[in-house]
C-alpha cells in the first residue's frame, strides 16, 4: 500500500494540486487546487490503522485544522477530502466513524485498504470528476525503488510549480514606481515653491480636482490630481504607500501594464470623487487603491497564490483604509472606492502576463468604456 499511497500523491499533483504541508509520523501530506472547486482541499494519510478510536481522534483533528483553513480562506464552507491508506482496516468497528457529517465543514473520509483499492479510486473519481489514472512502475522489481522513483517525480513536479510562480510573481522590475514617486515629489516642491501645497489657488492653477472647471471642459483635471498632494504628510502616506504597493503591482503586471492600471484608476477614482462629492481634491490615493483593485484581481486568477502570499494583508488594508474613510472626516472615501473599480478592472483588461484571455479581456474593456461613458455622461450635464 506504500507504492500505492504514493501513487496517488503523484496523480494530484499532476492535476495541479500542490503540497501545503508534508510530515513523516505517519506520512501526511496535504493538498490544495482551487482548479477543482468541489475538493480543494485533500489530505493523505499512509498509517496501518489497527484500532477505530485512533481514527476517530485523527479525523477529529483533522477538522480541527479545516477550520483554521477556512478563517484563513474566509470562505464559509469548505470541502475537504480526508484519505486514509491502511494495508487492512481496523480490527474492530470502524464504518461509522467515517460516515460524512455535514457543516460548514464537509469531510469527506475514506479508508482505503487492499480489499477496495478500486471501488476507493471510483469513488475519488466521481468526487474530482474526472478518472484517476495512477503512474505506471512496471519496470520496476522492487517496491521500495518504484516508491522512491515516484517520490522524485512528485518533488520534481513540485520545484517546477514553485519556480513558475516565482516567475510570476517577479515578472516586472519596478521602474515606473520609482518614476511616480519621483513626480510627486517634485510637483509637492513645486506647489510648496509656488506658494504652499495647502493653498487652494495654487492647487486649482495646478489641476487640483474643482468642479466647476471639470463642468467647464477642463477635463484634463481628472487626471492631474493624481500628482498632486495636499501637506507633507498626505505626501508622505501616499508615497510610502506607492512604494509598497507599487513594487509588488508592477513586479506582478510589468511596467506597462502596471502604468495603465495606476493610471485609470487614479482617474476612475477622480471620476467618481467628481460624481458624489463637490470638495476640491488632489491625492494619489484613488491611484493607490486602483492597485489595491490590481492585487485583488490576481487573486481571483490565482486565489491560492494570493491568500498563501499577501491575501488577507491586503484585504485587511482595503477594509481598514474604507473603514478610515467612514469614520474620520474629510477622506475623499468616493474617490477611494472608485480608485478600487477601476483598478479591477484595468487589470481585467490587460490582465496577467502570459495569461492572455482574449475574449473576458474584450468584455472587461466593453464594461469599462460603458461605465466610463455613462460616469462621465452624468457627471457633465
Amino acid at each position: 500500500m506504500e507504492l500505492f499511497y504514493w501513487q496517488l500523491v503523484h496523480f494530484f499533483v499532476k492535476r495541479q494540486y500542490r503540497i501545503i504541508k508534508l510530515s513523516n509520523a505517519p506520512h501526511e501530506i496535504w493538498l490544495e487546487s482551487f482548479d477543482y472547486k468541489d475538493v480543494p482541499l485533500i489530505r493523505l494519510v499512509r498509517h496501518d490503522i489497527d484500532w477505530g478510536s485512533w481514527l476517530q481522534r485523527d479525523i477529529e483533528y483533522t477538522r480541527q485544522v479545516v477550520g483554521q483553513l477556512r478563517k484563513r480562506y474566509m470562505k464559509r464552507s469548505f470541502q475537504v477530502l480526508n484519505l486514509y491508506v491502511s494495508t487492512y482496516p481496523p480490527v474492530d468497528d470502524w464504518e461509522w466513524i467515517v460516515a460524512n457529517q455535514e457543516d460548514r465543514i464537509t469531510l469527506k473520509t475514506m479508508l482505503i485498504h487492499s480489499a477496495n483499492t478500486l471501488e476507493s479510486l471510483r469513488r475519488i473519481s466521481e468526487m474530482i470528476r474526472e478518472p484517476v489514472l495512477l503512474p505506471k512502475v512496471e519496470r520496476f522489481e522492487d517496491p521500495f525503488a518504484a516508491v522512491q522513483h515516484i517520490q522524485r517525480r512528485i518533488f520534481y513536479l513540485e520545484r517546477e510549480r514553485q519556480e513558475k510562480e516565482k516567475r510570476l510573481l517577479e515578472y516586472g522590475k519596478p521602474l515606473f514606481t520609482y518614476a511616480l514617486i519621483v513626480l510627486q515629489v517634485l510637483m509637492f516642491l513645486v506647489l510648496e515653491w509656488q506658494g504652499g501645497s495647502r493653498n487652494p489657488e495654487v492647487l486649482i492653477e495646478y489641476g487640483a480636482k474643482f468642479n466647476p472647471l471639470i463642468k467647464a471642459g477642463e477635463w484634463w483635471r481628472l487626471i492631474t490630481p493624481i500628482f498632486l498632494h495636499i501637506g507633507f504628510f498626505h505626501l508622505f502616506m501616499n508615497t510610502m504607500a506607492l512604494y509598497y504597493l507599487g513594487m509588488t503591482a508592477e513586479r506582478l503586471y510589468g511596467s506597462w501594464r502596471f502604468l495603465f492600471i495606476y493610471l485609470y484608476g487614479g482617474f476612475f477614482g477622480t471620476l467618481a470623487s467628481f460624481l458624489f462629492t463637490t470638495s476640491l481634491s488632489a491625492g494619489a490615493s484613488g491611484a493607490i487603491f486602483g492597485l489595491f483593485g490590481a492585487l485583488l484581481y490576481f487573486g481571483t486568477v490565482h486565489r491560492h497564490l494570493f491568500f498563501q502570499t499577501m491575501g488577507a494583508n491586503i484585504i485587511g488594508l482595503v477594509a481598514l483604509n474604507l473603514g478610515l474613510g467612514l469614520l474620520i472626516p474629510n477622506i475623499d472615501n468616493a474617490g477611494h472606492i472608485g480608485g478600487l473599480i477601476g483598478g479591477f478592472l484595468a487589470a481585467s483588461i490587460v490582465h496577467l502576463p502570459r495569461h492572455r484571455r482574449s475574449g473576458k479581456q474584450f468584455f472587461s474593456l466593453l464594461i469599462t468604456f460603458v461605465l466610463t461613458a455613462v460616469c462621465l455622461y452624468i457627471g457633465m450635464r
